[in-house]
């Protein structure tokens, strides 16, 4: 079964939802898909009691207080996490999701953390299906998905979402790493890190350091409740907005408490990470 450290920085914000779906799928291993729908329907601990319990992170700013979604729209709308063979083989993933309102599930780690973000950000996920299945409709599958469906995976897989002072955003756009992580270190400190992509958070799992997420272009206001956030990535994942490729490289290894010995100038001086 996974070995995750929920209180690592880059967990603790999952760790209300993670820990309860994790606690039901070893009881049966072969079962993610119902230790998550056992998930749909339960309270979970207040973020108050999940945070008082987890040890602070380095930069506690960065972990975004969360809440299950009372009325979730995955329940509200009749989705469902079904087993993987559930899928027919002539019917594409995302086809198969919006059509039949159910979510095929493998038993690896991979899936768990997918179903997690279902869990945690139902409307964007729904959105992010739905975009995918309807060009899937009108273009087919072919060897290639095309601007809209690669920027849809890439949100998906890998993206994060950055609320940060003007001098980071400057920072980041421009790859000057010294400055973003050494020269403003302190305004580490107010900033809120959201990370959405699930093979993202799978990576994490076993931490290494190019890992990279994929942050949106468009700076995230101070938003305190996951709905906000939910609902404001709604608002900005519109399918022209999608296909501009809105993404800049953040190595999440430079952040201040992340890595060790990210304190010391030369760590930022590695090009196969911090690339020009």
């Amino acid at each position: 079964m996974l070995g995750i450290d929920w209180q690592q920085a880059w967990f603790q914000p999952w760790a209300q939802w993670g820990k309860q779906v994790q606690q039901h799928w070893t009881l049966a291993p072969e079962q993610l898909h119902q230790a998550l729908n056992h998930a749909l329907n339960q309270s979970l601990p207040s973020p108050a009691d999940t945070m008082a319990e987890a040890t602070a992170a380095s930069v506690d700013s960065l972990n975004a207080p969360s809440s299950l979604h009372p009325d979730s729209a995955v329940a509200n709308q009749g989705f469902r996490f079904v087993p993987q063979q559930d899928l027919s083989a002539d019917c594409a993933y995302e086809s198969f999701i919006s059509q039949h309102q159910r979510i095929p599930t493998r038993n690896n780690a991979h899936d768990f953390f997918n179903g997690l973000c279902w869990l945690r950000f139902p409307k964007t996920k729904t959105l992010l299906n739905r975009l995918q299945a309807q060009t899937i409709a009108s273009e087919g599958v072919g060897a290639r998905r095309g601007a809209l469906r690669d920027a849809l995976t890439l949100f998906d897989e890998s993206a994060g979402l950055l609320f940060a002072p003007p001098s980071l955003w400057s920072s980041l756009h421009n790859k000057q790493w010294h400055e973003l992580f050494i020269t403003h270190r302190d305004d580490w400190r107010h900033t809120q890190l959201v990370l959405f992509g699930h093979a993202l958070l799978e990576k994490l799992m076993n931490p290494y350091k190019s890992i990279t997420a994929h942050i949106v272009c468009v700076p995230m206001p101070a938003l305190t409740k996951d709905e906000e956030i939910d609902a404001w990535l709604c608002q900005q994942l519109t399918p022209t907005f999608l296909t501009t490729k809105p993404f800049v490289p953040l190595p999440l290894s430079g952040i201040p408490g992340w890595w060790m010995d990210n304190h010391v100038p030369d760590f930022y001086e590695d090009k196969k990470v911090f690339r020009d």
